[in-house]
């Protein structure tokens, strides 16, 4: 573990507007290649296959969170914010775990997702815990960046908006003699998948912020 200064992180260089353009028009095709993507698997995939456990979206949603996981282990993100790191990291681990309940209960046994999420929050949110000292100093500068707004409305979109939005009670009253399963399990993947994007790109954020907090560190 790199030694972690307890001082707050000084002020970084502003983002410049160029940075800002290069970024958006890298989260924008990243997006849209995700969506067409999802357009690929509903043409091509009989309707029983799309948006399954093998689909594209499916895929593209553990892909997401082991990519976000990854990121949060690079020594800037750790040496920054080492305790709101471990605190999103074990999020993402934890619900990297819960997309592969299929093949975990499958394969181990029923319930094997539930035990090894629970090995992986138990100690994680215990250390937050026993330094909540230092995670609410950590939080009250992360609290104010961007990549916290947008971890926030990630997290929104996948494990609040999306769970309500595929209810399939709701498509059933929207459809009513019309309904197929596909209809709710596409509505609530897709906006799922959404929401695993935006925390993507949060944790990149988070990890350019750090970086510059860094740089900024080492300026005489």
């Amino acid at each position: 573990m790199p030694r972690t200064s307890s001082l707050p992180p000084p002020p970084a260089a502003p983002i410049g507007f160029a940075a800002a353009c290069l970024r958006a028009v890298f989260y924008i095709l990243l997006i849209a290649a995700f969506l067409q993507g999802i357009y690929y698997e509903a043409l091509y995939l009989p309707a029983r296959r799309s948006f399954a456990e093998l689909g594209f979206t499916e895929l593209c949603q553990s892909v997401l969170l082991a990519a976000s996981a990854l990121l949060l282990c690079t020594p800037s993100a750790r040496r920054e914010l080492p305790t709101v790191s471990l605190l999103i990291f074990a999020l993402i681990v934890a619900s990297l775990i819960r997309e592969q309940d299929y093949y975990l209960d499958r394969h181990l046994f029923d319930g094997a997702w539930q035990l090894l999420v629970t090995l992986v929050l138990l100690p994680c949110l215990t250390l937050v815990l026993w330094r909540r000292q230092r995670f609410s100093s950590e939080f009250v500068t992360y609290g104010n960046s961007f990549s916290f707004g947008l971890f926030a409305a990630g997290f929104l979109v996948t494990y609040v908006f999306s769970r309500l939005y595929g209810r399939s009670e709701m498509w059933m009253a929207i459809l009513e003699e019309h309904y197929l399963r596909t209809f709710k399990e596409a509505a609530e993947e897709i906006t799922e998948l959404l929401g695993y994007s935006l925390i993507l790109i949060a944790v990149i954020e988070l990890v350019l912020l750090s970086r510059r907090w860094q740089q900024a560190r080492s300026l005489p």
